[in-house]
């Protein structure tokens, strides 16, 4: 991936790799319009070539395979809000504990990473307990894997962190300890653009 330094540290993409990433997200877009009903790809595109480190943050979640697309439009804000549509966790971004407090924490046998600090360096955000409902209502997601979210303060300070999955035809929400990681688990992230 070509990382670009113009004096703010912004990550910018090869025009081949922007140009690559743009098909995908259009052919998944146009797959999946149950997704995003009632909006227009052309004004999506417009709004990422207009935004090189959005489509840097798109890259890393596509690169981790989840399978960015887009789930919805605010007006009020005037965004796009993409979000990890892979069928499971992502791949490349399971296996890791929730935080970097929880990552030092551990004395041994530590993860390579956490889902906070994967996303702080993807430029994207780990779903609230209330977007990851809000996904499933779009298709069921994490059937055989599950998610962390973000884990409001006060389970934070007692050790605990949160995580969702969906089984027998609902979306559970769970709690572990924060400095706990499996195969099975990693996180999903959303974008605004």
């Amino acid at each position: 991936m070509t990382q670009k330094n113009d004096g703010n540290n912004q990550k910018e993409l090869s025009l081949e790799q922007r140009e690559e990433l743009l098909r995908v997200l259009q052919a998944r877009f146009e797959k999946n319009m149950h997704r995003h009903k009632e909006l227009d790809w052309a004004q999506i595109q417009e709004r990422l070539e207009g935004n090189p480190d959005k489509l840097w943050s798109l890259n890393e979640m596509e690169r981790t395979e989840g399978e960015p697309d887009v789930i919805g439009y605010y007006e009020k804000t005037e965004k796009y809000i993409f979000c990890d549509c892979s069928t499971e966790s992502p791949k490349g971004r399971r296996s890791v504990c929730y935080d970097r407090e929880a990552l030092e924490s551990r004395k041994k046998n530590k993860p390579e990473n956490s889902a906070m600090d994967m996303a702080a360096e993807m430029g994207i955000e780990l779903l609230t307990k209330e977007q990851y409902r809000t996904l499933q209502d779009l298709e069921d997601f994490d059937k055989k894997t599950s998610s962390w979210v973000r884990t409001p303060s006060d389970i934070r300070e007692l050790g605990g962190a949160l995580f969702c999955d969906f089984r027998y035809g609902h979306v559970f929400v769970y709690h572990n300890g924060a400095s706990s990681y499996y195969s099975s688990r990693g996180f999903r992230g959303l974008l605004r653009v």
